[in-house]
């Protein structure tokens, strides 16, 4: 498994370069999350499903249906919610990336996230979780069919959260789930 981190902006990148301390499975991309040849995206999204602001814009207008399977996703198995610490996988229509995987960073869409949030790390513990231990809806393990996640800033944009933050929250879930494996 491979995850590579995204990042538009220099100082996300630096961030992600400093906590990423040579870990094998993991990389920095400077670009776009839909640059990287993954089959997975990460949308840090709000817990409605919504995706109109941020990256998760990018991914609606990138994947026309992604929005709607995602809601459906919340609603069926969620009640209508997905909270922040939990991820969900979807289909995005398209051949590559084959999937998105959403796992919110803040409860409603254009949440102002305190300085002091654990937002990024849950959310992406949960995709790490997802990724490992999920399976997709038609009973295949997430992980025969995900080699590579391409994951953006979680919270960085709309939520305001610092790029060392997420990144040293992000890093320490990977940490979390996979051990420190440098």
């Amino acid at each position: 498994m491979t995850l590579v981190l995204c990042a538009v902006s220099e100082p996300l990148a630096e961030a992600w370069d400093a906590a990423t301390g040579g870990r094998p499975d993991v990389s920095v991309h400077r670009g776009s999350v839909l640059d990287v040849p993954a089959q997975a995206v990460v949308s840090p999204a709000n817990s409605l499903g919504w995706m109109r602001g941020g990256v998760d814009a990018v991914y609606a207008q990138a994947f026309p249906a992604v929005e709607q399977r995602v809601r459906s996703a919340v609603l069926a198995y969620h009640g209508g919610e997905l909270p922040v610490g939990e991820a969900l996988i979807v289909p995005t229509g398209v051949a590559a990336p084959e999937w998105l995987i959403s796992a919110p960073t803040m409860r409603v869409p254009g949440e102002r996230l305190p300085p002091d949030t654990v937002h990024p790390y849950l959310a992406a513990r949960a995709v790490f979780r997802l990724w490992l231990e999920g399976t997709l809806e038609h009973g295949d393990p997430v992980r025969s069919v995900v080699q590579t996640i391409a994951l953006p800033g979680m919270g960085t944009g709309i939520g305001g959260v610092s790029p060392q933050t997420c990144a040293r929250q992000v890093i320490a879930a990977w940490d979390e789930v996979f051990g420190n494996r440098t």
